[in-house]
């Protein structure tokens, strides 16, 4: 017979592989951002969040917080570091002002993290008080960063269409939910449970695609590319591409 130890390893080791798909779900943005140069309309606001949101769940993963949760700890580390490299990457073709923007931003999380830190370990001595404050501070922002599909899925109503709702993003986001969700639930962590809200905002936007992926209009549109990100382009000026939505 299964015990409930072995059952949530293994629901959280299937968690740790949703949610890698999830981390890297955002990898064909910066494809496209790396191709053009330019950081054109994306805004980098929510790789900030989620790289906070990481950060947090980390440091409670971590035994001296909250034993026994490596796999939170592990599976938001490699988030950590996607999260990281696509900071890098915007940071690279993006314009001066909006640089500082994310460095302001930057210098304020490292602050924030490093005040959290020393006041949990140095104020607090057991585990039950570090997991309260920590875990607190992670539904608190966890639960922003599940809140902010709302937008998108204000626009996909408005617009009836889901051009910018990616189906494989609203997908593993509900997978994602699921299984966090499951994972507290087989030994009751009042912290992780608020991946449920993962689990029903991802189910909207799942129901949403169905409604309106039919109405959603398949446009052209000409993106104009640097001729040097064309090798074999000869002489100069810039290639007009058409890509079909």
């Amino acid at each position: 017979m299964v015990t409930a130890d072995a059952a949530r390893n293994i629901v959280g080791i299937i968690g740790n592989v949703i949610s890698f798909g999830l981390f890297l779900s955002p990898t064909p943005t910066f494809c496209r951002i790396c191709k053009a140069k330019d950081v054109e309309e994306f805004k980098p606001d929510p790789y900030l969040a989620t790289l906070l949101n990481c950060m947090l769940w980390v440091f409670y993963g971590l035994p001296i917080v909250h034993p026994n949760s490596i796999l939170v700890a592990t599976i938001n580390g490699i988030g950590l570091v996607i999260e990281g490299a696509y900071l890098i990457i915007f940071f690279i073709y993006s314009t001066n002002n909006k640089r500082l923007k994310m460095l302001g931003v930057l210098t304020a999380e490292a602050v924030f993290m490093v005040c959290m830190v020393v006041g949990v370990l140095l104020g607090t001595h057991t585990h039950e008080k570090r997991s309260m404050i920590v875990g607190i501070l992670c539904v608190i922002f966890g639960s922003i960063m599940y809140a902010s599909p709302l937008t998108i899925m204000g626009k996909v109503i408005r617009t009836k269409s889901v051009e910018y709702m990616p189906f494989f993003l609203s997908l593993v986001n509900f997978l994602n939910g699921c299984c966090w969700t499951a994972y507290a639930l087989i030994k009751f962590d009042l912290y992780v449970i608020p991946n449920g809200l993962g689990a029903f905002f991802g189910l909207i936007q799942l129901i949403l695609y169905a409604c309106y992926y039919k109405l959603t209009p398949k446009n052209e549109k000409n993106v104009e590319l640097p001729t040097a990100v064309n090798n074999n382009t000869s002489g100069g000026g810039n290639v007009s591409v058409t890509a079909e939505r």
